[in-house]
């Protein structure tokens, strides 16, 4: 079964970076998107990038575009999050998925404040 091991968050003061990494497996991780979500507190679960399976094309959810940089590495089934200029409501928990997984990880947990 797909699975998705999610690290590299932390506390992090507002304007700071951050980069979180994904480790996949279970699935042929190069032939399918990628995608990172996140679970901000009493909020729902929203999707806030997507790569395509050769990394050519990325997506962004419109708070995270300018800020936010999705990229992956197929040869060590890793997909990337690189995080710049954070702000306080850009804190939740981190989760990547990709294929065609139901299941989710455990996240990481991403706190941006002073």
């Amino acid at each position: 079964q797909a699975q998705f091991v999610e690290s590299g968050g932390g506390l992090v003061q507002p304007g700071g970076s951050l980069r979180l990494s994904c480790s996949a497996s279970g699935f042929a991780f190069s032939m399918y998107a990628m995608n990172w979500y996140r679970q901000a507190p009493g909020q729902e679960r929203e999707l806030v990038a997507t790569i395509t399976k050769f990394g050519g094309s990325t997506s962004y959810a419109d708070p995270v575009k300018g800020r936010f940089t999705i990229s992956r590495d197929n040869f060590k089934n890793t997909v990337y999050l690189q995080m710049n200029s954070l702000k306080p409501e850009d804190t939740a928990v981190y989760y990547c998925k990709g294929g065609s997984a139901s299941n989710w990880g455990q996240g990481t947990q991403v706190t941006v404040a002073s």
